[in-house]
């Protein structure tokens, strides 16, 4: 006879049930660009239209493991979200606004920009 599903679970302790708890938590806050643009029901060539590049653009985009802060800003901005950085630090978190205002030169970089 099968053993039912159910009957099985139920076989972990308190403690392993937590820790599957936590990873199942972890793993939903933890995705790759492409997991992510699915989770949104978008398809490459709709998130490509948004951007006006084309689909393979977002295939390469989606694949690259570095990138600009603006071209990941981007990204996520087409997908309706906001991109926040932050610096974790056993003592807490810090939010890096530097690069709010990435796609506006600022007015020392204008000065010094070549002509």
């Amino acid at each position: 006879m099968a053993t039912k599903w159910r009957d099985i679970r139920r076989t972990h302790s308190p403690e392993v049930e937590e820790r599957i708890r936590r990873s199942v938590e972890e793993a939903v806050i933890v995705m790759r660009l492409y997991q992510l643009r699915e989770a949104r029901n978008l398809t490459q060539v709709n998130l490509a239209n948004v951007l006006e590049v084309n689909q393979g653009a977002v295939s390469r985009l989606e694949k690259r493991t570095d990138m600009y802060v603006s071209t990941l800003r981007s990204y996520i901005e087409a997908m309706g979200g906001r991109l926040q950085v932050k610096a974790i630090f056993p003592e807490g978190e810090v939010e890096i606004e530097q690069f709010e205002t990435l796609a506006e030169p600022q007015p020392e970089e204008l000065a010094t920009a070549p002509q």
